[in-house]
């Protein structure tokens, strides 16, 4: 594709949880936990106004969906803070300084006040259907292959509450994650190329490892938003595989030039959205349809919609295996019903030929028409029905701005519409908090190494390709390497290849390798350093501590791989070459080469080549004379 001809535009939004102590408003630790909840809290969130007399729409979707919210609290990991019960505590300043070294490091310009904001959000996600979040620097930059891009905002803010799952009509959170400090860093749209945005975000998560950060899963979440020419601005949430990420850009393109085609090809037939929800329980009495008949029987109703020139495009392909049903069903979801059944699908899942003609004729359907069916309660039906209409009419405008959920394979699939501005608010509770300019000539007096700068270092103290360098840095293991060399004496492209290439093989084995405690690595180094293992033992030995939980040394010995002792290896050579003696008198000193295989053979790799050599010339020069 012509990313260029089709005017593509993205831009990068970074969540990352800071290492800190405390949360960002109340002393809770920012741990989590699996424990069984000490008391729980009820809570039902609704929209309200802004200041600008404006509803969200995405507030305003959330709260037809008509959710109670349940949430886990703790007495260690949450307090009254989090239930919303007590007013928040000042900032922690020790997140405020944490983004403050990393605005610096993005070339950022930090503000001179740091004000805390609400956000409106009433997915459940916050007991007080808002999130508390501050502007901490703007207008950075980074230099990528393809061009600069600007980082546009670093904001510090509360993370989410966990989602557990739901349970008629109740939706579960843990409050141990809600309020751990996070960094939002957002760029403007100026990445123009599907793998800039990859680069963009591995320089980015490059720059934040090099900081006080949270490590492992769940503890960054990256979002994309996309769109082209005659398009609309997408919101991918959840992009967590960097290499993932070309590719989810290149299917949210297609989607948009396949809706604007469907656009296109609807208004040519002069399709319609008519305003209409047809009840017609009294075509499926005998229905054979599963669905239809659970709901029918349950009280329910079949509610139905008519789309004036939509057949033949519902069943479209929008994205890889996903049509623009899809999209469709996705809205419908959200109110609640399993899916929806349309024209373009039908005959199925047990709707047979003549119930489809039966509502053919009950809707009036002309050849180019469509209609769209939804079982469940009434008033879910209808909420669905309605979304649905909603989402049909927009295309007939074009893209509609969306917030999506990224897909493991790449697609990704509706969560709600795309916020509005009307959802700020200032916090009372909290005062500004100056930056002065002596709090930041001081953090940015002692700003930590940044990756590229360690790469290009380690290269030149420790004699490393660039390969393993680049490696090492990547995997965020060059600090683990350098300790391990400054305290064994093992080479340092042995150490590195450890670190970089066998636990990334035994990762891809199934092991748990970050398990693995560094005390560990250096015992096994230790072993090689006293002559105790060579150095193609490292691996089994690795692999073995990890598949038992024993010792290095205990590993080595289990695997019969520990080193003979230089007196063990002495008798066995003087044994060889005692019941060799005709050839060693035959042939004098040229006897070696054979006598070196046989050895090394006997040995299994249990002695140092070299220790052998030595003693086998002595015991060969004894012999003759």
């Amino acid at each position: 594709m012509d990313y260029n001809k089709l005017g593509l535009k993205m831009g990068l939004e970074i969540h990352q949880q800071l290492n800190t102590k405390t949360k960002l408003f109340c002393p809770c630790e920012c741990q989590l936990t699996d424990k069984k909840p000490k008391y729980r809290v009820l809570r039902n969130l609704r929209p309200t106004q802004s200041e600008l007399g404006k509803i969200d729409r995405a507030a305003f979707e959330e709260s037809r969906r008509k959710l109670t919210f349940l949430y886990d609290a703790y007495p260690h990991h949450t307090c009254l803070v989090e239930s919303d019960d007590e007013p928040p505590h000042p900032l922690n300043q020790e997140a405020l300084e944490i983004g403050l070294i990393i605005a610096s490091l993005l070339n950022m310009n930090v503000v001179d006040e740091f004000h805390t904001m609400r956000k409106q959000v009433i997915d459940g996600s916050n007991t007080g259907g808002f999130q508390r979040t501050g502007l901490v620097a703007i207008d950075g930059y980074l230099d990528t292959e393809y061009g600069e891009v600007v980082i546009e905002n670093l904001c510090l803010e509360e993370d989410a509450a966990r989602r557990m799952g739901q349970k008629k009509g109740k939706m579960e959170f843990r409050l141990d994650r809600l309020g751990i400090p996070l960094l939002e860093i957002t760029t403007d749209p100026s990445i123009k190329h599907p793998e800039q945005v990859r680069e963009v975000a591995y320089q980015i998560g490059q720059v934040l490892r090099s900081t006080r950060v949270k490590r492992g899963l769940g503890t960054i979440r990256q979002d994309l938003n996309i769109s082209i020419r005659d398009g609309a601005r997408v919101e991918v949430k959840g992009v967590q595989d960097l290499d993932l990420m070309p590719k989810m850009v290149e299917n949210e393109v297609k989607r948009q030039i396949n809706l604007l085609e469907i656009r296109d090809e609807l208004r040519k037939r002069g399709a319609q959205v008519p305003d209409e929800i047809y009840e017609l329980n009294h075509l499926f009495l005998e229905a054979e349809s599963k669905i239809i008949s659970k709901a029918i029987k349950k009280n329910g109703k079949v509610l139905a919609i008519k789309l004036k020139g939509f057949k033949g495009l519902i069943g479209k392909e929008v994205q890889p295996g996903r049509r623009f049903g899809t999209e469709l069903a996705g809205y419908a979801k959200k109110m609640g019903v399993a899916g929806i059944f349309h024209t373009d699908e039908l005959p199925a899942y047990g709707i047979t030929s003549p119930e489809v003609e039966k509502v053919n004729q009950f809707l009036d359907i002309d050849v180019e028409d469509a209609f769209i069916l939804v079982a469940d309660e009434e008033e879910k039906s209808r909420n669905a029905l309605q979304e649905v209409q909603r989402r049909a009419g927009a295309a007939l405008i074009g893209v509609p701005e969306e917030t999506r959920k990224a897909l493991d394979d790449a697609n990704s699939e509706y969560l709600r519409p795309l916020p509005t501005a009307s959802r700020m608010y200032v916090e009372t509770d909290i005062p500004a908090q100056v930056i002065s300019t002596e709090m930041l000539e001081k953090v940015r007096s002692n700003l930590p190494e940044l990756p590229a700068e360690k790469k290009e270092r380690i290269i030149k103290e420790y004699a490393l390709s660039e390969d393993l360098a680049t490696q090492l840095v990547r995997q965020d293991k060059s600090d683990q390497f350098e300790e391990l060399v400054a305290n064994c004496e093992v080479d340092s492209t042995t150490v590195a290849s450890t670190l970089a290439y066998t636990l990334k093989e035994l990762r891809r084995e199934g092991f748990s390798v970050n398990q693995m405690e560094n005390t560990e690595f250096l015992e096994t180094f230790q072993l090689v350093t006293h002559g105790k293992i060579t150095k193609d033992s490292i691996s089994p030995v690795i692999k073995k501590v990890l598949e038992e939980s024993i010792a290095p040394e205990e590993a080595a010995e289990k695997l019969n791989l520990m080193m003979l002792s230089e007196e063990d290896v002495r008798k066995i050579i003087q044994k060889l070459v005692s019941s060799q003696e005709q050839m060693v008198k035959e042939r004098g000193p040229a006897a070696m080469g054979p006598l070196m295989g046989m050895a090394m053979k006997e040995f299994k790799g249990k002695a140092d080549g070299k220790l052998v050599n030595k003693l086998l010339k002595e015991e060969i020069n004894k012999n003759l004379g």
